[in-house]
């Protein structure tokens, strides 16, 4: 499933949207500022993918009666998340220049998953978009478990109880700490705002509801599939009014209603995306494949990249957009198929043959005992 040409698609345009928002940081001229101002809204739809495919593995088998298997579960998002990461960690703490900026948190921090939450940002920016690796593992740990509660008598209140406690509850937590955080500036808006865990539930639970209606509401699944053109365009129009919303980043409006509201908008997307028979879903575009694929280890070294080439060439390629363009890209992409295709596949094959092997010992055992 989520190889399908649509959600790809999808996680490319993230990937993209989040190394223009990026590169321009580092320097990446105002040309380009169009598609860079709101590139931060593309680790939102990481975040919805994620929670509707995250969410399906999970609910399927609950769905379905069956028991969910911890041990299978823990061991691919073992093997999916941390060999690369902890390969990139090593290079941003035994090579200083690695960094796009000098200062850092300290490791425990990066591998507790606990730097979205303690972070000094105004003096420790390097590798700080690590803080949304922080926000998805902290999901893979307590999400099953809920999982396993809500579904153990199923009811359609119960859900939308949930859903609707923690949308408006991050709302008014949100506008709250925003009163108090806003005199100390922007870098408290980013450590008390922006990166903890449970402002940003809003992408991972729209992807989870789209899960739970595939899962127990199969026929309005199917509806919604047959309806997937519409989805996409009220899912653009979500994105286009969170954009409007969201003009002053640092705004209260923004901060309270802009992540509820590109959140269910690009989840709109995911669920068209997410058709395997209409065009929404079939969509292909030359690239998309493979930036798709390779999106995870460009994410964890793009920002690097992008302060080697600043610091390197920086002042030269400001009088040629299109050449600091290619240069960007270009470092980004290489960094991104070396960490690809040097770690990050070479684990996910060893994870695919230890499932595999797991499965069938799993039914051997069965034949043995029946």
């Amino acid at each position: 499933m989520s190889r399908l040409p649509g959600l790809d698609l999808l996680r490319a345009i993230a990937i993209v949207w989040v190394m223009f928002f990026h590169a321009a940081m580092a320097g990446l001229g105002s040309p380009w500022m169009p598609m860079s101002q709101f590139g931060w809204m593309g680790v939102d739809l990481f975040f919805a993918l994620s929670g509707y495919l995250i969410g399906w593995q999970v609910l399927r088998p609950l769905s379905q009666g069956r028991r969910l298997s911890f041990g299978d579960f823990y061991l691919r998002r073992a093997f999916r998340v941390l060999p690369a990461f902890w390969v990139v960690l090593a290079l941003y703490l035994l090579w200083p220049d690695f960094r796009e900026r000098p200062g850092m948190q300290p490791a425990w921090q990066f591998l507790s998953f606990s730097l979205n939450l303690l972070i000094d940002y105004e003096h420790n920016k390097a590798f700080s978009h690590a803080w949304s690796l922080c926000v998805e593992e902290h999901f893979y740990l307590v999400f099953p478990l809920l999982a396993i509660a809500l579904t153990r008598k199923p009811a359609l209140w119960k859900t939308g109880l949930v859903v609707a406690l923690l949308v408006g509850g991050g709302m008014l937590l949100r506008a709250w700490v925003w009163r108090i955080s806003l005199p100390d500036g922007s870098n408290a808006w980013v450590e008390n705002v922006y990166y903890p865990t449970w402002m940003r539930l809003d992408g991972l639970l729209f992807g989870v509801v789209l899960a739970a209606i595939r899962a127990y509401r199969p026929r309005w699944w199917e509806a919604m599939m047959r309806r997937s053109g519409w989805l996409a365009l009220l899912g653009v129009i979500g994105v286009a009014a969170a954009i409007a919303v969201s003009q002053d980043r640092l705004g209260l409006m923004s901060s309270v209603l802009g992540f509820p509201l590109v959140s269910f908008g690009l989840a709109l997307l995911v669920a068209a995306g997410a058709s395997e028979q209409r065009w929404t879903g079939r969509l292909r575009v030359p690239g998309a494949g493979w930036l798709a694929a390779t999106s995870f280890s460009l994410y964890l070294t793009h920002k690097a990249m992008f302060g080697l080439v600043s610091r390197a060439y920086g002042e030269s390629l400001e009088a040629n957009g299109l050449l600091a363009f290619g240069a960007y890209a270009a470092a980004a992409l290489l960094s991104g198929a070396l960490l690809h295709y040097a770690v990050e596949r070479p684990f996910l094959r060893l994870r695919e043959r230890l499932a595999h092997r797991r499965a069938q010992s799993a039914d051997a055992a069965v034949t043995a005992n029946a």
